[in-house]
C-alpha cells in the first residue's frame, strides 16, 4: 500500500494498492524530487476514465514496471477533478508540446516542477521504453532539458493578454456579428444526427445554449432546427440511458449510439438546463420525459444523504465497459417474454448483438431514432397504450439491473459540478412547476452552504468527502473560480425562482470574495485559483468554453445578472457594469475570430444584442404570475418579485395595483406602465 491510502479522493483510492510508491501532490514529493535530484512523474486522471483504468491494470499494477518507475522517479497521482488548477497546468504545457490532450496525462517535470515532456496512454512496453529513455536524457542531458522546461514555464506564464493579442477596447454589440458568429459555428453542424459533424461526439451544453439565444434574437430556423435534431438524436442515442435515465459522457461514433458509458454530474446538470430550457420553447414531450427521467436518475444514484451531489459513475462494471448497461439478445428476450418483438424493433435490437461481444457473447445497446407518436402509430397503439408498456418493460430491466453489480461510484462531492446540477434543478423546476424538483435543489443549496461555504468570509471549498460510520464529513481544497461562478449561477437562478433574497444576497456576497481574491486588474479577467491558494509554477486564467463553460465567461454572465437586479456597490468597489464591460471588451477580438471555442461568451453577448427585459412581479399571486413567465420561452430577462415589498431596485416603489398583482416590464431600469396579466406582460415584451 502507498501513500494515496491517506487520500479521499476515489480515483487516488483506486491506486493505493498500486506496487507504485505513488505520492499525492503536495510538498513531500516535490521536496523529494529537489532533495535526490530526480525527475517527477506526474500522471493525471479520474475515477471514471476508462483508459486510465486501462493504463492502470497494464502498467501501473505491474510490479516489474512499478520498480522501473519507482527507481527513477517521483511519482505523483492526481485527480484531475480534485486539482483542476494542476490539470490545467500540465495540460497546457503537453499540449504546447504538440502533444494532443486527453486522459490519462503523463507528464515528466523537473526537480522544481517544470515540464519537458508529456503524453497520454501508452502501452506497457511502450511505456517502460519511454520511462528508460527520459532517465537517460535527465542523466545524460539535465542542461538541455532544464532549458526546454524553463521554455514552457514561461509560456505557461504568459497573460492571456499577451498570448492572444487581447487589448483593451469598448465592447460593441451588433447584429452583424452575432450572425457571422452563428455562421462560423454552422460550418460544424452535422445535418443528418446533429451535434458536430465527427466522431467522437461530445454534448457540448453551452453550443446550444448560444444557439438558442441566437434563435430568440433571430428567428432563424435553421439554428432551431439544429438544435432540435441534436437533441433529439441524443435523447433517443445510446448516449442517453433508456431505462434508467442521464447521460453518458460522449459517443464514440457520429451517431450518438455508442457511448463511453461513464455518467458525469456535470454532462447531467447542464443538460437538464439545456432540455428544459427548450421545452419551453417546443413542448416536446421527449424532452420533458428526458428531464423527468434524468432527475429521477440523480436521486436514485448520486445525491448523498446530506443533499450534496456525487461526481460521476464509472464505466466499467466488473472489468468490462458498459456491461451494466448493455443486454444479450436471450436476455431481454426472457426478460420480456410476449413484449420482446416490438420493444427489439424499437430499440434495434439484433439476433448477435447490436454492439461489441463480450466472452462470445454479442451484446446489444439500448438507442431508437423515432418518437413514442410515431412507433404508437407504426404499432397501431394509441400513445397511452405505449407508454404504459414502456413503463412495464422498462422497469422490468430496471429490475433486473438492480441485481447487478454496479458500476463504480465516485462519491466525492464537488462545488463546482454541485453548482451546474443545482442551476439545472432550478431550471427544471421554473419551466416545468414540480415542487420535487424546488426541493432537491433547495436541500442542495443548504449543502453547500452548511457544508462548502465558511460562514464568516464566504470562502468556499471545492470538495468534500461524507464521513463513515458516523465520522463528520470533511470539505477540503481552497475552491477555484469555477465553484464560485457555478455555485453563483446557481443561487442566481434560485432567487429568480422563489423570490427569497437570502439567494440573492449570497451570490452578491461570493461575487464580491472573486473580485478580492481572484480579479487580476492587468488581463480584466479573473485567475482560476485563489490567490490564499497554493502556489504552482503559474497562475491561469480560463477562457475558452469546453463541455464546462470558462470559469471567466460564467462570471460574465453572473455579473450581468447581478448588474441588473442590484444597485451599484458599496463606494470605492467596482461597479458589476463596468467589470462586465472590460471583461466582454476583453474577448470581443477572440468571439470575432473565435466563437466556436467561446459559445457560453457568444450566448451572453446574444443577450446584449437587443435589451434584456427586467421583469418586477408584485402582489400576492407573484408565484403563480412567476410559473406562467418562466414556462413561456424568454431567455433574455431577469426576474424579480415580492408579495408585499422590498429595497431591491428593481422592485423599490413598485405596489400592486388595487390589490391585485402587477408586472412591471422595464428595460435599463426604465419601466413600462403595469399590468395585470402576464399575457399583456408578454404583449409589451413583443412589441
Amino acid at each position: 500500500m502507498n501513500r494515496l491510502a491517506q487520500e479521499s479522493s476515489p480515483y487516488l483510492l483506486q491506486h493505493a494498492h498500486n506496487p507504485v510508491d505513488w505520492y499525492p501532490w503536495g510538498p513531500e514529493a516535490l521536496q523529494k524530487a529537489q532533495q535526490e535530484n530526480k525527475p517527477i512523474l506526474v500522471s493525471i486522471g479520474y475515477s471514471a476514465c476508462h483508459w486510465c483504468h486501462v493504463m492502470e491494470r497494464e502498467s501501473f499494477e505491474n510490479g516489474q514496471i512499478a520498480q522501473v518507475m519507482n527507481q527513477h522517479f517521483v511519482c505523483i497521482k492526481v485527480d484531475r477533478e480534485e486539482r483542476p488548477d494542476v490539470d490545467a497546468i500540465y495540460m497546457d504545457a503537453v499540449q504546447a508540446m504538440g502533444v494532443q490532450g486527453g486522459w490519462p496525462l503523463n507528464v515528466f517535470l523537473m526537480p522544481d516542477a517544470k515540464p519537458f515532456y508529456g503524453l497520454t496512454y501508452l502501452p506497457p512496453r511502450q511505456w517502460v521504453n519511454l520511462l528508460t529513455s527520459v532517465r537517460s536524457a535527465f542523466n545524460e542531458h539535465p542542461d538541455q532539458l532544464a532549458e526546454s522546461a524553463e521554455g514552457f514555464a514561461r509560456h505557461l506564464n504568459m497573460s492571456v493578454s499577451e498570448q492572444y493579442y487581447l487589448t483593451d477596447t469598448a465592447p460593441q454589440f451588433s447584429r452583424d456579428l452575432l450572425d457571422a458568429m452563428y455562421q462560423k459555428l454552422e460550418t460544424s453542424f452535422d445535418s443528418v444526427k446533429g451535434g458536430p459533424r465527427k466522431a467522437p461526439k461530445f454534448p457540448m451544453p453551452s453550443i446550444y445554449g448560444f444557439l438558442l439565444r441566437y434563435y430568440h434574437v433571430t428567428k432563424n430556423n435553421a439554428a432551431l432546427d439544429h438544435i432540435r435534431r441534436t437533441l433529439d438524436f441524443m435523447a433517443l442515442g445510446g448516449i442517453y440511458d433508456q431505462i434508467g435515465g442521464g447521460f453518458a459522457r460522449y459517443s464514440v461514433d457520429d451517431q450518438w449510439f455508442a457511448p463511453h458509458f461513464e455518467k458525469m454530474l456535470y454532462d447531467n446538470g447542464q443538460l437538464l438546463t439545456l432540455y428544459s430550457e427548450t421545452y419551453s420553447l417546443t413542448q416536446s414531450p421527449l424532452y420533458e420525459k428526458t428531464v423527468f427521467q434524468t432527475i429521477n436518475f440523480l436521486k436514485r444514484e448520486l445525491t448523498s444523504p446530506e443533499g450534496g451531489f456525487y461526481s460521476a459513475l464509472d464505466a466499467d462494471s466488473e472489468g468490462v465497459e458498459g456491461k451494466f448497461y448493455t443486454w444479450t439478445t436471450p436476455e431481454l428476450q426472457q426478460a420480456l417474454g410476449d413484449d420482446f418483438n416490438w420493444f427489439s424493433e424499437l430499440y434495434h435490437i439484433a439476433p448477435e448483438g447490436n454492439w461489441e461481444e463480450h466472452e462470445g457473447v454479442g451484446r446489444n445497446i439500448l438507442h431508437r431514432v423515432v418518437s413514442d407518436a410515431d412507433f404508437a402509430r407504426m404499432q397501431g397503439l394509441t400513445l397511452a397504450e405505449l407508454s404504459e408498456k414502456l413503463t412495464t418493460t422498462h422497469q422490468k430491466l430496471m429490475a433486473i439491473r438492480e441485481t447487478r453489480i454496479r458500476p463504480g461510484l465516485d462519491d466525492k462531492i464537488l462545488c463546482s459540478w454541485n453548482g451546474l446540477m443545482l442551476k439545472g434543478l432550478v431550471t427544471a423546476y421554473r419551466v416545468f412547476g414540480e415542487a420535487s424538483f424546488l426541493e432537491l435543489a433547495e436541500q442542495n443549496a443548504r449543502f453547500i452552504r452548511e457544508k462548502l461555504t465558511q460562514p464568516e468570509t464566504g470562502q468556499l471549498w471545492h470538495s468534500y468527502k461524507t464521513g463513515v460510520n458516523g465520522a463528520p464529513g470533511v470539505a477540503s481544497i481552497t475552491a477555484y473560480l469555477e465553484d464560485y461562478a457555478a455555485v453563483i449561477d446557481g443561487y442566481l437562478a434560485l432567487y429568480q425562482a422563489t423570490f427569497k433574497e437570502a439567494y440573492l444576497r449570497e451570490a452578491d456576497r461570493l461575487t464580491r470574495y472573486t473580485l478580492d481574491h481572484f480579479w487580476d486588474e492587468e488581463d480584466h479577467l479573473f485567475f482560476f485559483t485563489d490567490q490564499t491558494g497554493e502556489s504552482l509554477i503559474a497562475r491561469k486564467k480560463e477562457v475558452f468554453d469546453n463541455v464546462i463553460p470558462a470559469s471567466n465567461s460564467m462570471m460574465a454572465h453572473n455579473l450581468y445578472t447581478l448588474s441588473l437586479l442590484l444597485e451599484q456597490p458599496v463606494e470605492g468597489a467596482p461597479a458589476y457594469t463596468d467589470l462586465l464591460e472590460s471583461m466582454m471588451g476583453r474577448v470581443q477580438s477572440l468571439l470575432q475570430q473565435n466563437a466556436e471555442y467561446l459559445t457560453h461568451w457568444a450566448a451572453l453577448y446574444a443577450m446584449r444584442v437587443q435589451p434584456t427585459a427586467e421583469i418586477a412581479v408584485v402582489g400576492p399571486d407573484v408565484q403563480q404570475f412567476r410559473r406562467e413567465i418562466d414556462q413561456r420561452f424568454y431567455p433574455n430577462k431577469v426576474l424579480a418579485g415580492t408579495e408585499t415589498e422590498s429595497a431591491l431596485p428593481l422592485l423599490e416603489n413598485r405596489t400592486p395595483i388595487n390589490g391585485q398583482t402587477a408586472v412591471y416590464v422595464c428595460y435599463n431600469r426604465a419601466c413600462q406602465l403595469p399590468v395585470t396579466s402576464v399575457e399583456a406582460a408578454f404583449n409589451l415584451l413583443e412589441k
